[in-house]
């Protein structure tokens, strides 16, 4: 089928109080178990790529991009693409003709003045070119090699007041919000503030959006989803599920040169993962 917007996917899903779940691809097996993973439960799903990912790429966007969209133009369920965490100006401008329908604009590592100009410059770009953007307010943390993030540290929260003015004054789609989770984590032992998530929802009239989701427990998750996310980031998660089915696959199978034998294990334990994660959250 065409490929979605994620705006209205993401509309949908807050208007129904749920959420789409947005998994970051790197590889074309990537895409390809995420599109299986959603088929499987017959979901919406956005496929996202990133800033990083870009880079890991040679820093080109178009051959990872029109991969997905060919692959997503292709299945059954609705498949949207989204570029996620851009910093480079140069970059976002790029995102219109490579097929995706919204960006996620990261300027959160600024001073707040600082952060709001450049958002809503990007904003202004973005909604000139009809496309949604998302930005970012608080310190999510662990991106780029930064250190662990400390989710209790003073001022790392997004505060509900100083959300709802940037909000207003920035002209952005779609918040993320930080209320204890941080990308890049291992483990699933990031706790939410629930409250802040409350006050936040109340506070602020768009979507609002989880990032570091692959370190939250199941139940806490679908908390969150019950607070108002509507829609929910996932990338480690899926990293995690590869390598260790490509681990236990190459460990077992000492002799293997092909790399279609462990590709395809390590395609189906991530088509797994993002088909539970799906169910956990009513998507």
């Amino acid at each position: 089928m065409p490929l979605a917007a994620t705006g209205d996917l993401v509309t949908a899903a807050a208007g129904a109080r749920t959420a789409v779940v947005a998994f970051n691809i790197i590889t074309l097996e990537h895409v390809e178990a995420v599109i299986a993973g959603a088929e499987s439960v017959a979901a919406p799903v956005v496929l996202q790529v990133s800033e990083n990912a870009v880079k890991f790429r040679y820093g080109r966007l178009l051959p990872l991009a029109r991969a997905a969209a060919a692959a997503a133009e292709r299945a059954s369920v609705p498949v949207a693409l989204h570029l996620d965490h851009v910093q480079s100006d140069d970059l976002l401008r790029q995102a219109s003709a490579a097929g995706f329908s919204s960006v996620m604009y990261d300027a959160a590592r600024l001073p707040y003045e600082e952060n709001l100009a450049a958002t809503r410059a990007a904003a202004d770009w973005a909604h000139a070119q009809g496309l949604w953007i998302e930005a970012e307010l608080g310190a999510v943390g662990g991106k780029n090699g930064e250190p662990p993030l400390d989710a209790h540290a003073p001022g790392a929260r997004t505060d509900p007041a100083e959300a709802r003015a940037f909000v207003a004054d920035s002209g952005v789609d779609a918040l993320a919000v930080a209320i204890g989770s941080s990308h890049a984590m291992t483990t699933r032992t990031a706790a939410l503030d629930h409250d802040r998530l409350k006050r936040l929802t109340a506070a602020l009239g768009v979507p609002l959006v989880l990032h570091g989701s692959s370190g939250v427990p199941d139940d806490e998750l679908a908390a969150a989803v019950a607070g108002g996310i509507a829609k929910v980031n996932v990338g480690t998660a899926l990293n995690i599920a590869m390598t260790g089915a490509v681990r236990e696959f190459l460990a077992a199978h000492p002799e293997a040169v092909d790399s279609r034998k462990y590709l395809s294990v390590g395609r189906e334990a991530m088509a797994g993962t993002v088909a539970r994660l799906i169910r956990v959250l009513g998507a």
